[in-house]
């Protein structure tokens, strides 16, 4: 595999992290030290990963629903060789997200070290 195949595999483990609610995947894609960002009410607010997982464990996932993965990758910059950021829009239930990730290659494969995520759209059901 390329570092861009490689790369391409660890953005759809982060997607189906969250469609699943796979905190193990979750685990696995970022990195321990990594945390998330979000200032949508002006204020930035931080969420270590552990608080995070903690979070989507508890989750009801968008799969158990029947909701379809809604997931695409928007951006690729590569930083170098070994870090890249990357943009990408999520639906998780009635919320779209955009989200840019950090990701850098390190002895566990590529890892996000940390998420700004953005509540980009909320969608009606028809239920």
């Amino acid at each position: 595999m390329t570092f861009q195949t490689d790369l391409l595999a660890a953005i759809d483990t982060y997607f189906d992290a969250i469609h699943f609610c796979d905190t193990e995947k979750l685990n696995a894609v970022f990195h321990p030290q990594s945390s998330l960002f979000d200032a949508d009410n002006g204020t930035v607010f931080v969420e270590p990963i552990d608080s995070f997982s903690r979070d989507v464990a508890g989750r009801v996932s968008p799969a158990s629903t029947g909701q379809p993965l809604e997931a695409e990758v928007l951006l690729i910059d590569f930083l170098s060789p070994i870090s890249a950021t990357v943009k990408i829009r999520i639906r998780a239930h009635q919320s779209i997200f955009v989200d840019h990730l950090g990701f850098v290659l390190g002895a566990d494969g590529w890892q996000i070290v940390s998420k700004i995520w953005h509540l980009e759209n909320t969608v009606e059901t028809t239920e």
